[in-house]
């Protein structure tokens, strides 16, 4: 086929290049995306389509890649595909009759590897002691009252500074001492708070998410995608110092990013077991109980209200991220959204064939 014939695909990263990626790098590396007539673009972060969100911006709302857009006349979106966490697949299922409800497709891991961390010399080695401490947030809807949820968990009052940075500038202000704790996907020498560990239902991360017209208009596409994906995914584990050093050339070749080969095989070996599923290898596939029980978690600790987090809040329907903690503790919890009334956030019809009991109860 030739490069012509083939169809454009653009995966917006959540982050520059690292191995939450690994098998999507693997698939283009190794050529799985060109047997299967794509065209895939992995769009790092550092793009300038990111440049009001991950990147700094004098002033304005953030907005994510066109991806998470209606489509608009005379204007493509951005993405095709985008990575997101779980608490993005509700906020956008839970955001308004005027956004588009997009679905997560596929799991790149099955197993939880982010954490709300500190570092192991700031003698912070508990979620209660970030009472009266500086998070560093990315600014998300949910993100701020899950930590708080977090830190009363384990008996601290959940009071906190919560400040929002340039996405891709959060990680320093840790090493500079300009933040205390942050959440990120764990490595190094940090203590690491895990959501499960304090009761805490978290559900899949990172999500493949994708636009409900890409699903009704293009289902093909969409699940020529994720079988070449799962293919590359499955390669990477099998492999995964070969799956590094695919990953470490074209972060630098595509993006622009100069990753340390080492750091990357070590991250690589660690990511191989937490991928695919156990019972049969299966790569993306989400179980509903995990989303059921995230959902009536955050159903039961009032976490779905319907006001939106806002830089410049109009005390109705948008609110600042202070103001959204507040409601945790507040007779606001009686204006949440009610949790039967929320479309479903996730689907596995679009997967590759697998086990039909993995697929019961899917949305």
């Amino acid at each position: 086929m030739t490069e012509l014939n083939k169809r454009k695909i653009v995966l917006a990263l959540d982050w520059t290049p690292n191995t939450n990626h690994l098998g999507f790098y693997v698939a283009k590396a190794t050529g799985l995306y060109d047997k299967f007539g794509l065209d895939v673009q992995l769009l790092s972060t550092n793009d300038e389509a990111y440049s009001t969100s991950y990147l700094p911006s004098p002033g304005g709302e953030w907005r994510p890649p066109r991806v998470c857009d209606a489509v608009q006349p005379g204007r493509e979106r951005d993405a095709t595909f985008a990575l997101n966490s779980p608490e993005g697949a509700v906020n956008w299922n839970t955001s308004g009759a005027d956004r588009p409800k997009l679905k997560a497709v596929a799991a790149c891991l099955q197993k939880r590897t982010s954490a709300v961390v500190t570092l192991a010399s700031s003698g912070l080695s508990r979620p209660k002691d970030l009472d009266g401490k500086v998070y560093a947030s990315y600014g998300a809807r949910f993100e701020g009252r899950i930590v708080r949820a977090l830190i009363e968990a384990d008996g601290g009052t959940g009071e906190y500074n919560e400040v929002v940075l340039p996405m891709l500038g959060i990680w320093s202000t840790l090493l500079e001492g300009k933040a205390d704790a942050t959440w990120v996907f764990m490595g190094g020498d940090l203590n690491a708070f895990k959501m499960e560990d304090f009761g805490i239902p978290y559900a899949y991360s990172p999500l493949v998410m994708a636009h409900p017209d890409t699903l009704q208009q293009e289902p093909e596409v969409v699940r020529t995608f994720l079988e070449a994906s799962a293919l590359g995914w499955q390669h990477a584990c099998a492999d995964p110092s070969g799956a590094a050093s695919a990953l470490v050339e074209l972060a630098l070749r595509d993006s622009g990013v100069a990753l340390d080969l080492g750091m990357v095989q070590e991250s690589a070996e660690f990511i191989a077991g937490y991928a695919l599923r156990e019972a049969d290898g299966a790569w993306g596939v989400m179980d509903p109980a995990v989303w059921a029980k995230y959902l009536a978690w955050l159903d039961q600790t009032g976490l779905l209200t319907p006001q939106l987090q806002s830089r410049h809040p109009d005390g109705g329907k948008t609110l600042s991220l202070d103001a959204l903690r507040a409601q945790q503790s507040k007779a606001a919890r009686s204006t949440t959204i009610p949790l039967d009334s929320i479309p479903p956030v996730f689907t596995n019809d679009f997967l590759p064939e697998v086990k039909a009991a993995a697929l019961a109860g899917s949305s």
